[in-house]
């Protein structure tokens, strides 16, 4: 009952589901929802290339910027995430206090406030360009939900494992670094996943702050040609083909690191 808990807690985030083989009826559903996508985007430029032809032209340089705005974040919220793991799970009180602090704090404020917070707010004090402030603060937003993954995901592991690896000489150091973290990646990686696909989604808010990621490159073209129908109806489409790609990549990775243990 213990460990069925804390691998409930550890299953946060809105990112897509992950399609697994075991799962036949999401797997068939992603087959579906995936390839129909394509599909319907290659049916849309053959039947009708004026405008569908001409916004897939218009928006891979968006796309570009969305992987940049997502990987960068991601990358730097994962940093900030074992940080704060370590500090929720610390006997410190002061680093256990600051880490449940930002926690609570980061996690109580809508993304698109810390977006404006940072870009607008903070912009009066120091200037910070627009792409790398979407970055910071995605990172710091996805930062308090990666620190409770990361929390769940040591404590997950059996107090066995801590006691036997001090048993044998190692300290507290070396055993979360040589004995704890190994196995508690295996642990995170299924959540982390699903934060990865989420903050993905979550990169369109960027657009608000003239990023020209896939969103704002989308609207730029509907505001100039009025073809906000077709435009939108593509870039929903190319966001769905990406997640679910992912999606799929992530389920094989955590297959692998099943058949691994």
């Amino acid at each position: 009952m213990g460990t069925e808990a804390k691998k409930q807690i550890i299953d946060v985030g809105d990112g897509a589901a992950i399609p697994r083989k075991s799962d036949r009826g999401l797997f068939t559903a992603w087959r579906i929802a995936f390839f129909g996508a394509i599909g319907t985007i290659g049916y849309l430029v053959w039947s009708k290339p004026d405008p569908y032809l001409n916004i897939i032209k218009f928006v891979p340089d968006g796309i570009a910027v969305t992987f940049q705005v997502t990987l960068g974040a991601i990358l730097l919220a994962i940093v900030i995430g074992l940080v704060t793991g370590l500090g929720r799970i610390s006997k410190n009180r002061f680093f256990n206090g600051v880490a449940s602090l930002y926690v609570e704090v980061i996690r109580g404020i809508p993304l698109l406030v810390q977006i404006f917070y940072i870009y607008y707010a903070l912009g009066t004090i120091v200037k910070v360009p627009a792409i790398l402030s979407a970055i910071i603060a995605m990172a710091v937003c996805y930062g308090a939900y990666m620190g409770e993954v990361v929390r769940a995901g040591i404590e997950s592991i059996a107090k066995g494992q801590r006691e036997a690896a001090l048993s044998l000489g190692m300290n507290g150091r070396q055993t979360m670094i040589h004995v704890i973290l190994p196995q508690a990646v295996k642990v995170i990686l299924p959540p982390v996943g699903n934060e990865f696909i989420a903050l993905l989604k979550d990169s369109s808010l960027v657009s608000i702050i003239a990023v020209a990621d896939l969103l704002r490159r989308g609207r730029e073209y509907a505001s100039e040609s009025f073809t906000y129908f077709e435009t939108y109806t593509v870039i929903a489409l190319i966001y769905l083909i990406i997640t679910l790609f992912f999606s799929k990549i992530i389920g094989v990775m955590e297959e692998r690191v099943s058949v691994n243990k």
